[in-house]
């Protein structure tokens, strides 16, 4: 398992290299007037693709060394690690292009997403057959078609829900990593070594991406980047509940809470302003914390001090996702916990906001 992480790490860092070094000739610039731009200068979109290709060769080298000639024990077989990479390579390379031109629109990558998931559901078998709740468990068990509905929607969502928490240098990296390790080491605990090692792959990719993105911001992960961890995680998930009895589906469900509630709020507060939730603004959670909680850098290089505040901001929010990271994995078999800690997320979550609207949070909290 650590050389698997290794390997997918190194080859992140490697690839992380030549885009930092062809960043000039990377056609496709960030344009200045997105509201979500808080950056000077042109910085690669492409970071998925170290993410990606970390991934992708440590799972093909876990298939093709295994047992032999090298025992690495994490159970990959070539066929399961094709059909992985075939069902996520959809939503992955739409990102890529978008990186790279800009031009998509968000119908185009919904519906990219949602071929992912489709292909995820038919080829690996996925399904959420229960949700801990004994009436809705009946239907799903009598229904089938809802518990692979409920799967498709989940591997199409979560995509585009961390793109929208990719906000800020090392923020959905390091949320990535967290619910990553998170997954594996419950998939240790159940004796699932096959999904653990996918996930430590993942892992380590994202690593090697963030040394390049943190605090540094020479590469940007973009949408080939949100949408890989969202799909891999969300297909680790689904499986992870479904082929082990033991874990309660609350689990998975604490882990992403995060950016889970954060788009399902972000839809809310744009219908009901009569705006498109694919419309882009700059009131999301991590940007109100930008612009209200991290103090103002005094430089005299604008974008070195852009870059400090950048820099700041992404702590506040790792320390909010490991307040649901930490629980999770205490009582990922206790359901009832896992709800009420669901639910703690939210009330803190909407109390946090409204604060940092109202200019009401504490001095100390300001950095």
């Amino acid at each position: 398992m650590v050389v698997l992480t290794a390997l997918s790490f190194l080859v992140a860092l490697l690839v992380g290299v030549f885009i930092v070094r062809a960043r000039g000739r990377i056609p496709a610039r960030y344009a200045d007037d997105k509201p979500q731009r808080f950056h000077v200068g042109h910085v690669p979109r492409i970071g998925g693709l170290a993410v990606g290709a970390g991934t992708a060769v440590a799972w093909l080298g876990a298939a093709l060394v295994d047992g032999t000639p090298v025992n690495l024990n994490v159970r990959m077989d070539m066929l399961t690690v094709l059909f992985w990479m075939l069902a996520l390579a959809p939503a992955v390379v739409t990102g890529l292009v978008e990186d790279l031109t800009q031009k998509l629109p968000v119908s185009f990558r919904l519906l990219a997403t949602l071929c992912t998931a489709c292909l995820a559901c038919w080829l690996l078998g996925l399904a959420v057959d229960r949700l801990g709740i004994a009436s809705v468990d009946v239907s799903l068990r009598q229904w089938p078609v809802l518990a692979v509905t409920l799967a498709v929607l989940a591997i199409a969502g979560l995509p585009h829900a961390f793109n929208i928490i990719d906000g800020y240098n090392g923020l959905a990296g390091a949320v990535a990593v967290l619910i990553a390790l998170a997954i594996a080491h419950v998939a240790l605990q159940v004796g699932d070594r096959n999904l653990a090692a996918l996930m430590m792959a993942l892992a380590g990719a994202t690593a090697g991406f963030l040394f390049w993105n943190y605090p540094r911001g020479l590469i940007f992960a973009g949408d080939g980047g949100a949408y890989l961890w969202g799909g891999v995680i969300a297909m680790g998930s689904v499986m992870l509940v479904q082929r082990n009895p033991s874990v309660s589906p609350w689990f998975p469900l604490l882990l992403l809470i995060y950016p889970v509630w954060e788009t399902l709020f972000s839809i809310y507060r744009k219908s009901a302003r009569g705006v498109s939730p694919g419309v882009a603004d700059a009131l999301h959670f991590h940007q109100l914390i930008f612009r209200r909680l991290v103090r103002k850098v005094f430089h005299d290089d604008h974008a070195r001090q852009l870059l400090i505040r950048n820099n700041r901001t992404s702590p506040y929010l790792w320390g909010f996702c490991a307040l649901t990271v930490l629980p999770a994995i205490l009582f990922w078999q206790n359901t009832v916990i896992l709800m009420l800690f669901c639910g703690l997320f939210v009330l803190t979550y909407l109390a946090a906001y409204l604060a940092i609207v109202r200019f009401k949070v504490p001095g100390w909290l300001r950095r």
